[in-house]
């Protein structure tokens, strides 16, 4: 398969994991009751907050672009460290031991697949 292809594929998957988790975590009352009053897992849930997390998610959803359009060396380079930070920072979301069973399972299939892009971009090696 072109890695290309691939990259992009990855990314989509990515993405729409971490989307049905949002919305099973809204599936489950206590984490809903705490949406509600905007403090979730200590955190206030502020439009500061809420802007950054936007952007973070939002670098996911251009990698699905970015993975079909850039060239070799830019497209490599940005899935290696696009692939290494949504890594760690799921990979960080773990670390107070304070989730649902739905949250880790999601956690560990969305850390595998962005595992797999580092993986994927870091062996690609340009044929042409």
């Amino acid at each position: 398969m072109d890695k290309k292809v691939l990259l992009s594929t990855l990314w989509i998957f990515v993405t729409v994991n971490y989307i049905f988790c949002d919305v099973f975590t809204l599936f489950h009352a206590p984490d809903l009751n705490q949406f509600l009053i905007g403090q979730v897992g200590g955190i206030e849930l502020t439009q500061s907050f809420l802007l950054t997390f936007a952007i973070i998610m939002e670098f996911a959803m251009v990698m699905i672009v970015l993975s079909r359009v850039l060239e070799y060396s830019f497209n490599r380079w940005f899935n290696i460290i696009g692939g290494l930070v949504f890594t760690l920072i799921q990979a960080g979301t773990l670390l107070d031991g304070d989730f649902t069973l739905h949250y880790l399972f999601f956690s560990i299939v969305e850390i595998s697949a962005t595992l797999y892009i580092l993986w994927a971009a870091w062996t690609w090696r340009n044929l042409e």
